[in-house]
């Protein structure tokens, strides 16, 4: 009955040391897995931050090209309506003062 006693305290603390492994492998496990999880947090905001620079980038190039482009119509358009004015103003004039006189 002793012998029996004592195998099952033998059992018991072997089972106790079994389980005290396993929750230092657990706390071990846990902290690789925070610090992975930390890295892969870390490295996709710096990604994340990069691809948004990238993109406010490129939206500022194509907005300062749409308005280049813009300014450079404009610019032509106003010329144009400067030129033909220059050309045609009396004959604008006339026209104009015959509507009135006519009424």
């Amino acid at each position: 009955m002793e012998s029996i006693v004592k195998k099952l305290s033998e059992i018991e603390s072997a089972a106790s040391a079994i389980v005290e492994h396993a929750e230092a492998q657990k706390e071990i496990l846990d902290h690789e897995y925070r610090e992975k999880r930390n890295r892969f947090d870390a490295d996709l905001e710096t990604r994340t931050n990069q691809k948004i620079l990238e993109i406010q980038n490129d939206l500022a190039e194509k907005t300062s090209a749409l308005l280049k482009a813009q300014i450079g119509g404009r610019n032509d358009t106003i010329a144009a309506l400067e030129k033909e004015y220059e050309e045609r103003h009396t004959w604008y004039a006339q026209t104009i003062l015959k509507r009135i006189t006519e009424v």
